[in-house]
């Protein structure tokens, strides 16, 4: 079987083009995703309205009164071209402090049995892990991780939960992410952060952006007590 060659494209709606550089979730392929996201955001291509990135590709948005699928494309050319030597910014490296299972992560019981593990051993696995984040969707600064044991991948919840409160770290699949906003969810809630992860009243926002997290940060969660989590609650934890 001939091997796929990469980028492809893929004209994803009348007005949106698809650019993907793989099918597995891997650093290589999504620091190739970031690096074509950085250089259209440093050199906007006219026309170009909105650029969404994901695992393994980046969705352009563009006008269609002013282009076509064929005219983006041609364009892209000259930014990939550029990709290898395109420079890669040094990641940050971000620690969240997180208060597992109890009332703050009501799900831990369940994922630790459903992989024959105690909760403690769970916990550990879930705070040794290094994340990266990889994009944002869902919500406003609900950051997609990678880098989740295998050995805690856990289906979502077969009913979601109306409402999962504001800094609910949870596991779904094979993914594990924090809930920036209170907002309905399926998956599974093992601790909470004090941690506000969308912060749009804080200054300095609009210039920084206003998520905690950015594309690329390298991420670990630290096991907190109830006591700590409420010590960070009372210094505000970022708003």
């Amino acid at each position: 079987m001939r091997k796929r060659e990469y980028p492809q494209f893929r004209e994803a709606s009348d007005q949106t083009l698809l650019v993907s550089f793989g099918e597995t979730i891997e650093p290589g392929i999504h620091r190739n995703v970031v690096k074509l996201l950085r250089l259209l955001q440093s050199e906007p291509l006219e026309g170009v309205r909105n650029l969404h990135p994901a695992y393994c590709s980046l969705l352009i948005q563009f006008d269609p009164l002013r282009l076509d699928h064929d005219a983006v494309r041609t364009k892209l050319g000259a930014y990939l071209a550029r990709l290898e030597e395109a420079p890669w910014p040094k990641p940050r490296k971000i620690e969240i402090p997180v208060c597992y299972g109890g009332e703050f992560g009501p799900d831990l019981q369940d994922v630790a049995a459903l992989h024959g593990i105690t909760p403690e051993r769970a916990v550990e696995l879930h705070s040794s892990a290094r994340y990266i984040v990889y994009f944002f969707g869902f919500a406003p600064g609900f950051a997609y991780l990678s880098g989740l044991s295998s050995a805690l991948a856990s289906p979502r919840l077969e009913t979601p939960r109306a409402k999962v409160p504001r800094g609910s770290v949870g596991i779904g699949g094979t993914q594990t992410g924090v809930y920036p906003l209170e907002t309905p969810g399926g998956w599974r809630l093992i601790g909470r952060t004090p941690l506000a992860m969308f912060r749009p009243r804080e200054a300095g926002a609009a210039a920084a952006g206003m998520n905690l997290l950015h594309i690329g940060d390298y991420v670990r969660f630290v096991a907190i007590s109830k006591a700590q989590f409420a010590e960070h609650a009372a210094r505000g934890g970022g708003k």
